[in-house]
């Protein structure tokens, strides 16, 4: 999970997500991958790993986007071992209850997303304008791209290591949301499966949304492209 300024969250996110963690009998590490946050959240992420052998921290020096930051954890948790790998927000605006059923569809998938606009999925909380631009983003990405994905955008997502040892995570630039167009675009052009299981999505009750003007233009950048060129 990547943090920049979560200092009202990260104890009890990562606490959630261990209690869920357990409860369901998956063997995992949680990793926080902190950006210098000037608020302490990186400090607060180390006092949650010395009270719990299963939880790492990646100090970062400055804040560079989650593209970078998931880039970076990827290769940390690859050389630690890991075999499956879920990226997801630390603000709770994804369920770590959801957690065990993305894991669980991995079985028969290389890519997991969780996904808000398949049957059973849903965003709450949201602005009617802010549900349209999602909304749109998708549909767009989805059509542009030709591919049969849903939530092209969701941050919440399962890869198994082999995936993400066959794409090139150096030529992957996108420091924003298209970060995530872009992984499951190179992961279906390398003919893997991807699966979406529903998820409820919940706008954040503390702290502030990274989201911007320019993330939402990299990623309508980025989608043609995409198709234009070989990934």
């Amino acid at each position: 999970m990547p943090t920049y300024n979560e200092a009202e969250n990260v104890e009890r996110f990562v606490e959630a997500v261990l209690a869920v963690m357990a409860g369901a009998g998956i063997d995992g590490h949680v990793l926080v991958a902190d950006d210098g946050s000037p608020d302490g959240t990186g400090r607060l992420a180390d006092g949650l790993a010395d009270r719990h052998p299963n939880v790492r921290v990646l100090h970062r020096p400055r804040k560079e986007g989650l593209g970078p930051a998931y880039r970076a954890a990827f290769r940390h948790a690859m050389a630690q071992g890991a075999e499956l790998l879920v990226e997801m927000d630390c603000d709770f605006s994804h369920d770590p209850a959801a957690l065990p059923s993305l894991i669980a569809a991995a079985a028969d998938a290389d890519v997991v997303i969780g996904s808000r606009y398949v049957p059973g999925g849903r965003v709450t909380d949201w602005s009617l304008p802010r549900r349209a631009i999602s909304r749109f983003g998708c549909v767009y990405a989805k059509v542009v791209l030709g591919v049969h994905v849903e939530d092209l955008t969701s941050g919440f997502k399962c890869f198994r290591r082999a995936v993400l040892e066959e794409i090139p995570l150096d030529e992957v630039n996108a420091a924003g949301y298209g970060f995530q167009i872009e992984m499951t675009y190179r992961a279906l052009r390398r003919g893997r499966r991807v699966a979406e299981v529903p998820i409820t999505f919940t706008e954040r009750t503390a702290g502030t949304s990274k989201m911007s003007g320019r993330i939402v233009w990299e990623a309508a950048v980025l989608v043609p492209s995409l198709r234009l060129r070989s990934v």
